[in-house]
């Protein structure tokens, strides 16, 4: 077998591209390295080979006697420059991987074309020796019958080197192109391909790109804004909305301190006033639910200083209601009870307010008492590793210490207001004996405490450390 490779050497060199096109794919898993490492040693094995042989790709084969052997010369001298076209194409987009990343695929593309263009000539011209000149012209009206038929698809491909050269986005970026807003996915020859936040695929050709307004929501940092525009009444105090709407923004503790938030008047009529709560983010996945966050704060906010939203008309307490009486039927754990219990209980709550940065409640605290919300935003602070941190926000119609009412226990939370907050009190004397005849208080209740120690659990545990990779390099760095 060895004595039949060293006499056909021909033979050796087919043996060669058959190699190469099965270790391409079978180190496919391999790195990229790798494989162009070998995809080189086999041209170069090659093409020793062919020389050797006296195969010169720059002249026709020289058996044209032996027709057999003389086709074969001139297929592998034909392969000879297909597979030289290939290893540059390859050698080139590995290098512009690493400059350029994934947005080079494109020119890279192009490049290859050209590269094997070229290649295809010079086979033809050298090996085959053809006339170049007439298959050139020939060529070329037939490029420009092609080209005018496939107008609006070329139109794609230069667009995409525009947009490929001028980087107004890149993988990964978040976008917005003619109205269309989603994550990009892939850029590729025709189109980019955008990932829309209902999870469906937008497949944007690159031609209506180049020329439409696209906003780049990632750049020039990882910051993406977010706001919401709310109508009031226009008989309502602009700065009593303005504080209300300033408070909502404060409880909402996913928007960024840097750039600071803000709230502004954008403009008025005599149906309503339009205000417009601003910020930023820190992902993209966040807005959604910044944006509904935000509505329900305002909304609550809004409603604890007297201001309705989308409304014409100054809203009036029905019945004259207090405004404790007007907060238990706001309130989702007291709204069952019945109107002439809710009288009662309006007539035993206590205002008291709280400064900004006041402890309302300490971390392990047994409350006596029963605190509802009436105004301001509330900071949960938790511990982590004897670190505190802040888990969350309170705002209008919820309540503050409930698991002294129920039994008599704490919760590993410490409240502190936020803001200027005014909290209505109810003393547990008072409150026990209510719990005890109506249970579905007491139950809804129960749950809301359930539901806090579970989040506290499930923020305050430590998270299992993940071992390392006991591998030779490791063991043989311990030995060093």
């Amino acid at each position: 077998m060895l004595s039949l490779l060293t006499e056909h050497p021909l033979i050796c060199a087919m043996l060669l591209i058959l190699i190469d096109l099965g270790l391409w794919r079978l180190l496919s898993t391999m790195g990229s390295g790798w494989r162009l490492l070998v995809r080189v040693v086999i041209f170069a094995l090659f093409s020793v080979l062919l020389f050797n042989e006296g195969l010169n790709p720059l002249e026709p084969a020289p058996w044209p006697e032996n027709v057999p052997l003389h086709l074969a010369a001139t297929g592998l001298q034909i392969g000879w420059w297909l597979f030289g076209a290939r290893t540059l194409t390859v050698l080139i987009g590995a290098v512009m991987m690493q400059r350029v990343g994934h947005t080079g695929r494109l020119l890279q593309d192009l490049l290859g074309a050209v590269i094997f263009l070229i290649a295809v000539i010079a086979a033809l011209a050298y090996v085959l020796e053809l006339p170049v000149k007439g298959v050139l012209a020939t060529s070329g009206a037939l490029a420009i019958i092609v080209g005018l038929a496939l107008q609006s698809t070329l139109s794609d491909v230069f667009s995409g080197i525009v947009l490929n050269t001028t980087k107004p986005y890149q993988l990964d970026d978040w976008i917005s192109i003619d109205g269309t807003e989603g994550r990009v996915t892939d850029i590729d020859w025709r189109a980019t391909r955008l990932q829309t936040a209902q999870g469906s695929l937008a497949v944007i050709p690159n031609s209506l790109a180049a020329k439409a307004k696209i906003i780049n929501f990632s750049r020039p940092s990882d910051m993406f804004g977010v706001s919401i525009t709310l109508q009031v009444s226009p008989h309502a105090r602009p700065n009593t909305v303005i504080d209300a709407l300033e408070r909502a923004m404060q409880g909402c503790r996913f928007l960024l301190d840097t750039p600071a938030p803000s709230v502004a008047l954008k403009g008025s009529s005599s149906t309503g006033v339009e205000y417009e709560i601003s910020g930023f983010v820190a992902s993209m996945s966040e807005k959604r639910t910044v944006r509904n966050q935000l509505f329900d704060l305002a909304y609550r906010h809004l409603q604890a200083s007297g201001v309705n939203l989308l409304s014409s008309v100054e809203p009036t307490l029905s019945d004259n209601l207090s405004r404790p009486r007007a907060l238990l039927d706001s309130s989702p754990i007291f709204s069952t009870l019945r109107q002439e219990e809710k009288d009662t209980f309006s007539q035993n709550m206590t205002l008291q307010t709280f400064r900004a940065g006041e402890t309302i409640l300490e971390a392990g605290e047994v409350s006596d008492h029963l605190f509802i919300i009436e105004s301001g935003v509330v900071s949960v602070t938790l511990n982590r590793h004897g670190s505190p941190f802040e888990s969350g926000r309170m705002g209008p119609g919820e309540v503050i210490g409930e698991a002294g009412i129920l039994d008599d226990s704490s919760v590993p939370a410490q409240f502190t207001a936020k803001t200027f907050c005014g909290l209505y009190r109810i003393e547990k004397s008072y409150l026990k004996p209510c719990l005890d005849a109506r249970h579905d208080i007491g139950d809804a209740m129960k749950t809301l405490l359930d539901y806090r120690l579970y989040k506290a659990k499930t923020l305050t545990q430590e998270l299992p450390v993940a071992e390392a990779k006991k591998g030779f390099l490791q063991w043989l760095r311990n030995r060093v």
